[in-house]
């Protein structure tokens, strides 16, 4: 369910990055690395989830995103050489795989077509940022949330599944509104048909109305 996207590389590159991997198991709540740390190893989360923030003098957090299984992460800091600019830890128990900084520049330093993919995940990444920040500005919160929620579906295994773990609270962190506005969404879409909502997950009954909503923040609601 992270906004981390995309985070699949290519099955040739996956392969080797998987042959030279160590195995990490991390209770919920463990700090895989934290802001400002020396960035040492590329990680693939297989199982569980990982969330990644920020946090302000005041304390508040700000949501980046959660890893979903099967993405590779932190490749960024790798490549600039910049300490880490967020923190990452587990949000249940997690399993990761780890290919340390050493291992990964050596598989990279002579195929220059793994440095390009890298480059391009990159990019997206950067270019994901970019749409959110603009949509923030630009778009309602029900055409954000819409989007958001068909973008968690979209990274859940399997992906089309539509029933997400996610909370009230997280979603409000990533789109930067207050838990409040987010109920008061939710509330009117489950009134219509649109989500079934529980503690700490929801179920999206109406996709289709989700994808057309997150396109044209005119449409009506569906009559289910």
């Amino acid at each position: 369910m992270t906004e981390i996207v995309p985070g699949a590389l290519s099955q040739e590159l996956d392969d080797l990055l998987r042959q030279h991997a160590k195995r990490q198991c991390l209770a919920k709540k463990s700090l895989l690395f934290y802001r400002g740390s020396t960035p040492d190893a590329l990680f693939c989360l297989l199982s569980g989830r990982v969330r990644l923030s920020v946090t302000g003098a005041t304390g508040r957090e700000a949501l980046l995103g959660v890893v979903p299984p099967g993405h590779w992460f932190g490749e960024a800091s790798l490549f600039s050489g910049e300490v880490r600019a967020h923190d990452a830890f587990a949000e249940v128990d997690s399993e990761l795989l780890l290919v340390s900084a050493s291992v990964l520049h050596t598989l990279i330093d002579h195929r220059p077509e793994y440095l390009l993919e890298f480059l391009r995940l990159m990019g997206l990444r950067y270019k994901s940022t970019l749409q959110r920040m603009d949509g923030s500005v630009l778009q309602p919160l029900s055409v954000r949330l819409a989007s958001k929620l068909l973008a968690v579906a979209s990274e859940s295994i399997p992906a089309t599944d539509c029933d997400l773990q996610i909370s009230q609270e997280n979603l409000a962190q990533m789109l930067g509104a207050s838990r409040q506005s987010i109920n008061k969404v939710l509330k009117d879409w489950e009134a219509q048909g649109v989500v079934q909502v529980s503690y700490r997950s929801l179920s999206l009954l109406a996709p289709d109305y989700l994808a057309r909503l997150a396109q044209d923040e005119s449409v009506a609601f569906p009559r289910i």
